[in-house]
């Protein structure tokens, strides 16, 4: 019996529709569903052998994150740890298939730091204002919301929330006793070169600077009038079912007074302590909620239009986003890898990555951050 073109064309639809809203979303203090790679039609074997690479390639930085960070800043002058530290637990992660749990390994439940993937939460506090109208655009002068002198001046007066979620702004200053100018130094020439070098101009170059993050997590601390922390935990962390043993600091000297209340402002990583201290399940469910275009279950939590701009690519760096990494063809391109994969990433190899063509979400902690290609790669012949 042959189908009319109206009802081949309806079946056509319900099996899209079933494709796109077929996720499994785990409940609050519930046992994570798993399902076999090969429901699938995963290679289970190469499949465990990416998960063999992840143990194996341990990011080489001593378990005492304390002494790791000053190590790996050691270059910067006047860098110090200002926030709390916590020494971390060994490789871990999990791999989602259409929300279900298919690989895992390490001890998801422990919590440990996350460094810059906390820059891809603060994205996100972002992305909320300016869907509930309190940022009327991203294009908007920061200047405009914040007036208490932090975005003073002809050069810092310029810079919009776009230029700071991109980390293209080029602010200059000091926050916190952070001054812009020492954050990651260049490798060449010395202090004098570019402790006086003239700002760039705002939106022309991507710098990664964390003084310049945490600069947002201030001018949006101001914009919400409350904690960062709250602001997470009322709209996000709580509705996606995360645990209760996350936390989000920032320096120990970071207070600021709004409506006569006195509040912390975050930092956007761990550069000199602080940041997202948070277990590898709650990273998931970040990035599950991601992966379904900001709904969990029936409810939008983020618009899908903040989805799309923060997977845009930036001018000045075309595999950065809103604090998102891009796997565009540039420097940080995955060779064989879907151009649509975007991934949040932080010290010590931490990886948060969403692959929108494969339905899949990959949480993977402490691998040596120049592994993170060759795992992917293994993750990907996987699926083939």
């Amino acid at each position: 019996m042959r189908l009319s073109t109206i009802s081949y064309f309806f079946l056509i639809g319900v099996n899209l529709l079933m494709s796109q809203t077929d996720y499994y979303f785990p409940e609050r203090n519930s046992e994570w569903q798993h399902k076999q790679p090969t429901d699938f039609k995963i290679d289970s074997e190469a499949l465990q052998a990416a998960v063999d690479y992840a143990e194996a390639n341990e990011y080489s930085g001593s378990r005492d994150l304390r002494i790791a960070i000053l190590k790996g800043f050691e270059r910067e002058p006047f860098h110090k740890i200002l926030g709390p530290t916590k020494k971390r637990g060994g490789p871990a992660g999990m791999i989602l298939k259409n929300g279900y749990v298919i690989a895992q390994w390490g001890d998801t439940k422990r919590v440990d730091m996350t460094f810059s993937v906390t820059k891809s939460f603060l994205s996100t506090m972002a992305g909320l204002a300016e869907d509930r109208g309190l940022i009327a655009n991203t294009h908007d002068k920061v200047a405009d919301y914040v007036w208490d002198g932090t975005f003073d001046g002809a050069h810092n007066s310029k810079i919009t929330w776009e230029h700071l979620l991109q980390q293209n702004s080029a602010w200059s200053g000091e926050l916190w006793g952070g001054k812009d100018w020492a954050d990651r130094p260049p490798r060449v020439g010395g202090i004098d070169d570019w402790k006086f070098e003239k700002p760039k101009e705002p939106g022309s170059v991507m710098e990664y600077n964390d003084v310049r993050v945490n600069v947002l997590a201030y001018a949006l601390t101001h914009v919400w009038r409350k904690p960062m922390p709250m602001v997470l935990k009322e709209n996000i962390m709580d509705k996606i079912g995360a645990s209760t043993t996350w936390r989000w600091h920032g320096y120990d000297h970071a207070w600021v007074e709004i409506d006569g209340i006195r509040m912390k402002s975050v930092t956007g990583g761990g550069h000199s302590g602080a940041g997202l201290f948070i277990n590898t399940e709650d990273m998931a469910r970040f990035g599950l909620l991601f992966l379904n275009n900001g709904k969990w279950k029936k409810e939008q939590l983020i618009s899908e239009s903040w989805i799309k701009k923060v997977i845009e690519p930036s001018k000045p760096n075309i595999n950065y986003g809103y604090m998102w990494w891009l796997n565009k063809k540039g420097d940080r391109h995955w060779e064989g890898l879907s151009e649509d994969i975007y991934y949040a990433a932080g010290f010590g190899g931490n990886f948060i990555v969403i692959d929108k063509e494969n339905d899949l979400v990959v949480v993977t902690r402490w691998l040596e951050p120049n592994k993170i290609e060759e795992f992917m790669t293994k993750v990907n012949k996987a699926l083939k």
